[in-house]
């Protein structure tokens, strides 16, 4: 079999030789028939292996045991995708083929043991930076002190505060009360008063006597109910 003439690496060049490879009825071998099925036997066994790892060290829905066995299950399957991939990509040339599949599945567990720890590392320091802005909030409250705000009433004196000592010479300490009365302003039901009826002249109160007349038996005007209703003037 022909030997490949461009490095792995050099992607461009070795995908068209390999399509030019297996277009080329006169070469023996259909590389892209084991590289395709390959590298979805190893694309789909990658993505099963990361959900695993994911339910298992991450969701924690999966015990460790239950995990390390389906990774270790679903490697097989990996590696040798990566290697059938690795196969027809390198034209059939077994050692060259080992060692591209040794590199990318050593580039694979190494991109996922680096994720993993940077998420790691990620949610230990959010939850931190959580428990410490938390922390930092609850100091500043409790160092916050209430301040009493002077009466801006004039004069100087202080509202709601008891007895103010005052300094003055040595040996000497002056006290003095400092109160405020509080004027509060009761609103005092006023009692009905007896009005007499238009008909009969009867005094009475319309409010006791269902607003109607006990000696007639006639309704009380409205002006009659409105006047025993009415608060008493105070100057009267």
């Amino acid at each position: 079999m022909p030997e490949s003439q461009y490095r792995a690496r050099q992607v461009s060049a070795k995908t068209h030789e390999v399509i030019e490879y297996d277009h080329n009825e006169s070469l023996p071998g259909k590389p892209l028939h084991i590289l395709i099925p390959g590298g979805l036997v190893a694309l789909a066994s990658l993505g099963v292996i990361i959900f695993v790892i994911y339910l298992t060290w991450f969701a924690e829905q999966l015990n460790q045991g239950t995990g390390l066995l389906l990774v270790g299950l679903l490697a097989p399957f990996y590696i040798g995708g990566v290697f059938l991939f690795s196969y027809g990509y390198e034209l059939y040339n077994v050692p060259r083929a080992i060692r591209l599949t040794a590199i990318i599945v050593f580039l694979t567990v190494a991109a996922v043991v680096i994720v993993a720890v940077l998420f790691f590392v990620l949610a230990a320091g959010g939850k931190g930076l959580s428990g410490s802005s938390s922390d930092r909030k609850s100091s500043g409250k409790s160092k916050v002190k209430p301040r009493s705000i002077p009466s801006s009433s004039g004069g100087s004196g202080f509202p709601d505060l008891g007895p103010l000592v005052i300094l003055g010479s040595p040996g000497r300490t002056h006290t003095r009360e400092v109160t405020r009365d509080v004027v509060k302003e009761v609103e005092v039901p006023v009692a009905p008063r007896a009005v007499d009826c238009p008909f009969c002249g009867r005094s009475y109160v319309p409010a006791d006597e269902n607003y109607a007349c006990p000696a007639c038996g006639a309704a009380t005007p409205k002006e009659l109910i409105e006047e025993s209703q009415a608060p008493r003037d105070r100057s009267a």
